[in-house]
């Protein structure tokens, strides 16, 4: 009988532990929200705006987009890198005047005050294009990590296939 209880409560643990994990995802999911990018700073950040209508629509805010490191192209203390007008070219033509939707991970802003996100467009995380077409690397900054293995495999097949600044800047630096 002991056994039989014990199975139970391990078996509603699992239960609770399943639906709680279900629950949370799809909360994590509906926190998604969908903005407009008024204009692409560099390859990995962006300028966006509410939708109108919004309780903050007429404010822009600057996301830093994660899992990936662009080249350099305005860093007050670096020349301008290998590729990084490429890259910074390629999230232009690509996310400007587009609605892109964000998620969140863990934390939310970064050292500089942008806030931290991936971008989905359309219904694709954009970083994971950013690595596969070779304009980007992988950057994990923890505690922010949701996507970071298959982001890991895209930049190891793009260094072999030599795409991107894989081919252009030798080394990728």
């Amino acid at each position: 009988m002991a056994r039989i209880v014990r199975l139970r409560s391990v078996l509603l643990v699992v239960v609770a532990a399943s639906v709680a994990g279900w629950w949370l995802g799809g909360s994590h999911r509906a926190a998604m929200r969908e903005v407009f990018v008024v204009r692409a700073l560099d390859g990995d950040t962006i300028v966006v705006a509410e939708r109108a209508g919004s309780a903050s629509s007429g404010q822009t805010e600057t996301i830093r987009l994660l899992g990936v490191d662009t080249p350099e192209t305005h860093h007050p203390r670096k020349p301008v890198q290998c590729f990084g007008p490429e890259a910074a070219a390629f999230t232009q033509r690509h996310l400007e005047g587009q609605w892109v939707r964000l998620e969140e991970d863990v934390e939310r802003q970064d050292i500089y005050g942008r806030r931290l996100a991936y971008v989905y467009f359309h219904g694709r995380l954009f970083e994971d294009t950013l690595l596969t077409k070779g304009y980007a690397r992988l950057l994990v900054i923890e505690p922010n990590h949701a996507h970071a293995r298959a982001m890991l495999d895209e930049e190891l097949d793009a260094q072999a296939a030599r795409v991107g600044l894989w081919g252009a800047c030798g080394d990728g630096s």
